[in-house]
């Protein structure tokens, strides 16, 4: 799976944010209320809404604390929706190389159901970009971030599958079970400190990213500081695709992560290789950032305006932090009916011994046809339990023109690997 599915916009903060109109730019209830609630699509703890824009039909966003201005895909999807466009900006890629050019659009509204979004501004990429969909098997054309949280403290609940969303001058005092931990609001991002406890080394006092728009637990950035320590048993792999290419890195353990003595044990962390990006990294201060592998184990509101984070204990709280113990990587087929494809095979992993190859499709899962599996579903059968048998029936294609394949079973049985 995808370590951050989205782009890192480079150098800073781009103040596109559209003047002189009625109200401040920013999302509102469109009716008078002490709250109101949006369910939300959960797919691996990622929090995904539809939103019209201007009046379209609705599409798919991702809501990601760790970017600071909303985003669209598709400059297709744009221009079908009559989106103006006022100037172009380059974007820079996860990788820190690739540039990536976008189109600016201000002045849109954004209606998500209960909720409004005034006088938005969206950078469209000019090149269409569906990736998403393979690596999450949703349908996600966009993403919002900051706009979305910085006037009204936000509650996600992973749980129920749905965000509450306040009136400003609501949460003054600490709601009831709710743990109040300081946040700090630095370039539209929220951060937090943490304690980290490592296999190796000295403890870590860590600033971390809240970043709910990415799919790992815990990240550490080891260019930012010598007493990130990788661990001894640890992979070596690619932590996910995004725009700008592929990330590379390690996966392994730290054995404790405390958020204000809210305890995780036998944390799966991954530590990113070094890029050109990194230094923009350095400058935040932070050493890592927090993904959904975490928080989705959490209640959590947060509170941009007050600086101010609330978490709760959810109820997979307590659920031990599991790897892939299969060592491939499925793909779903982008804008087209429910097909899955094995995209990477890590070197002497189980499925690998048994003789699974690229670009093999799946057609029965434990003899269950793919109809009844989300991709969601086949990351939590791979990280399930250790020696639990697999079953798959494939289908091996013996040309690039897919007109001839052979149908083949294999099975193997989960290993871990960390």
């Amino acid at each position: 799976m995808a370590l951050k599915i989205l782009v890192l916009i480079l150098p800073l903060y781009l103040a596109i944010s559209s003047f002189g109109t009625a109200q401040v730019p920013g999302f509102y209830m469109k009716e008078p209320s002490r709250k109101t609630e949006l369910p939300f699509l959960a797919s691996n703890n990622l929090i995904i809404i539809p939103i019209s824009i201007n009046g379209s039909p609705a599409i798919n966003f991702l809501v990601d604390t760790g970017v600071k201005t909303n985003l669209l895909f598709s400059k297709t999807i744009g221009e079908q929706i009559g989106l103006v466009f006022t100037r172009k900006l380059d974007l820079v890629g996860a990788d820190g190389k690739t540039v990536i050019t976008a189109s600016v659009s201000p002045n849109n509204h954004m209606d998500a159901g209960n909720l409004e979004g005034i006088s938005q501004t969206l950078l469209v990429l000019d090149d269409d970009f569906f990736e998403l969909e393979m690596i999450i098997g949703v349908p996600v054309y966009g993403v919002i971030g900051y706009e979305f949280f910085k006037y009204n403290p936000v509650k996600i609940d992973y749980n129920t599958s749905k965000i509450t969303f306040y009136d400003s001058n609501v949460m003054k005092w600490r709601p009831f079970g709710f743990k109040k931990i300081s946040m700090k609001v630095e370039n539209n991002k929220p951060y937090i400190n943490t304690k980290i406890k490592q296999v190796q080394g000295e403890d870590l006092d860590a600033k971390l990213l809240i970043d709910t728009g990415a799919n790992h637990g815990l990240l550490l950035n080891m260019e930012t500081s010598d007493k990130i320590i990788l661990p001894p048993v640890f992979i070596e792999t690619e932590l996910g695709r995004s725009l700008g290419g592929d990330l590379f890195g390690f996966v392994g353990r730290v054995k404790q992560l405390s958020i204000d003595g809210m305890k995780f044990s036998n944390v799966i962390a991954s530590y990113p290789e070094e890029t050109e990006y990194s230094y923009v990294i350095k400058e935040t201060g932070r050493q890592g950032s927090l993904g959904s592998e975490i928080l989705g184990r959490t209640r959590m509101i947060l509170d941009y305006r007050r600086e101010r984070l609330y978490l709760k204990k959810g109820a997979t709280f307590n659920n031990p932090f599991e790897h892939d113990m299969s060592g491939i990587t499925v793909k779903m087929y982008p804008l087209d009916e429910k097909r899955f494809y094995i995209s990477k095979i890590r070197e002497g992993s189980p499925a690998a011994v048994a003789g699974i190859k690229l670009r093999d499709e799946i057609m029965t899962i434990n003899k269950i046809p793919l109809d009844f599996w989300e991709l969601s579903d086949l990351v939590k059968l791979f990280r399930s339990e250790p020696n639990r048998e697999i079953f798959l029936e494939i289908k091996r294609f013996s040309n690039d023109e897919l007109e001839t394949f052979e149908m083949l079973q294999v099975s193997f049985k989960l290993k871990k690997q960390i």
